[in-house]
């Protein structure tokens, strides 16, 4: 099953939900979510690895696809749909011979030169950020701004492209119109755990 990239994509947070992984998904799917990620920079492996079991069997036999963050030796372990990197994280080559062709990889761009570089390597998007100041992430990276998600979609033709960083209700059709195929949204969604579901569906509705 290869990448659909839907409107809008979430990334699971504990820190912010106070929720499992497991949880967020559940309330992410309920509110018609069909790409997550799977993102834990705190957890032991063990204990992402756990949590992303409990996912993959949550969301078997829906159309619900599950990305983890980084962790290609996870992905593979538990099955899931693909895996998100970094700059500095395995490289996409590496990770497209271990996955095989089928699995979805993403990959983190800062900049039109790094987007550029991009197209060059075995992925399914490349993501471009932050594009407005974030708090979900403490090593963030320059601004990038909509006049560089214009400058990257210029750059890089029809490429899906995933927007993300301070993407809010307020300013995410601003973000689709500059260029972004599909945002990737934390807070705008996790910050009132109980209300994820709902949260999600407006801004889809929104868009």
């Amino acid at each position: 099953m290869k990448l659909s990239l839907p409107k809008l994509y979430p990334i699971t947070d504990t820190g912010i939900t106070g929720l499992t992984h497991l949880e967020q998904v559940r309330r992410l799917a309920d509110g018609g979510a069909t790409l997550i990620q799977l993102r834990d920079k705190v957890a032991s492996p063990r204990e992402f690895y756990e949590s992303a079991v409990e996912v993959m069997k949550f969301v078997r036999g829906s159309n619900v696809q599950i990305i983890i963050n980084d962790r290609v030796d996870i992905a593979i372990a538990v099955g899931a749909d693909g895996v998100h990197l970094g700059q500095d994280d395995l490289s996409p080559a590496a990770a497209r011979s271990l996955l095989g062709n089928e699995q979805i990889i993403g990959f983190s761009t800062h900049s039109t030169q790094q987007a550029l570089l991009a197209l060059q390597l075995p992925i399914d998007y490349a993501a471009i950020g932050p594009i407005n100041a974030t708090t979900t992430k403490s090593d963030t990276d320059p601004v990038v701004g909509l006049n560089g998600l214009r400058a990257v979609r210029s750059a890089i033709g029809d490429f899906p492209l995933v927007a993300i960083g301070g993407i809010s209700h307020e300013n995410a059709r601003e973000i689709l119109s500059s260029g972004a195929t599909s945002l990737a949204v934390i807070s705008a969604v996790l910050s009132d755990p109980a209300g994820i579901s709902s949260r999600f569906r407006q801004i889809v509705e929104h868009l």
